[in-house]
């Protein structure tokens, strides 16, 4: 795709596709808007026992903002499980102009002074778009989702996207929506502020397993 910017990106999310590429080497990006919908509803997270548990301990140093591009690119890197990603260079490129105008963040989980785990998305009125995640400790990335979850209740989103459902997330409750249903939800969400730093940065793990106790 030519000159695909990123206005042209935002626009892609306005209207509810978003952006992919066959492998992290192919320079090429395509739009991906599928039938079936992987989101989080806010109102009904579930926090597994265990993973509370482990929120709780507040094991992981767990910031904001911190390392964005890091974290885009472990997300990009092959792993053990993880051969091959969708993250190529042109999308990399696309994300950090995102973060540089305030619209994308990520959550980072760090232990003595190293990332072990984190995610990044993009957020646009009441709506944030999960991207992708890493971890490379256990429950890294499930206690940043965790974190992200309270934030956006403080904040007063409305819509978390997954795009897709794995067992990763169905712990959560993620479920899938018709394309029809997700439009309905983002066109909701869309025209509504939202504040992603409502919720404090230093926010423990008690505080947030309270955040997203709470009724929407």
């Amino acid at each position: 795709m030519d000159a695909f910017t990123v206005d042209d990106l935002i626009t892609c999310y306005q209207r509810g596709v978003f952006p992919m590429a066959d492998a992290r080497e192919d320079e090429s990006i395509f739009l991906i808007d599928p039938e079936r919908r992987g989101v989080l509803p806010l109102e009904s997270v579930h926090i597994p026992r265990r993973l509370a548990r482990t929120v709780r301990s507040d094991i992981f140093q767990v910031r904001i903002n911190s390392a964005f591009d890091a974290v885009v690119e472990a997300c990009a890197t092959s792993r053990p499980g993880r051969l091959e990603t969708w993250i190529n260079a042109p999308i990399q490129k696309l994300y950090g102009e995102l973060f540089a105008r305030g619209l994308a963040h990520s959550v980072e989980c760090w232990r003595d002074g190293q990332m072990v785990g984190g995610l990044y998305g993009v957020s646009l009125g009441a709506a944030f778009f999960g991207e992708s995640m890493f971890s490379t400790e256990r429950d890294a990335s499930k206690v940043a989702l965790a974190h992200l979850v309270g934030r956006l209740k403080v904040g007063d989103y409305r819509l978390l996207d997954t795009q897709f459902i794995t067992d990763h997330l169905l712990q959560f409750g993620a479920v899938e929506i018709s394309r029809a249903d997700y439009r309905r939800r983002l066109a909701k969400a869309w025209p509504t502020q939202a504040d992603f730093y409502r919720f404090s940065a230093g926010a423990t793990g008690a505080e947030v397993l309270q955040a997203i106790s709470q009724a929407s």
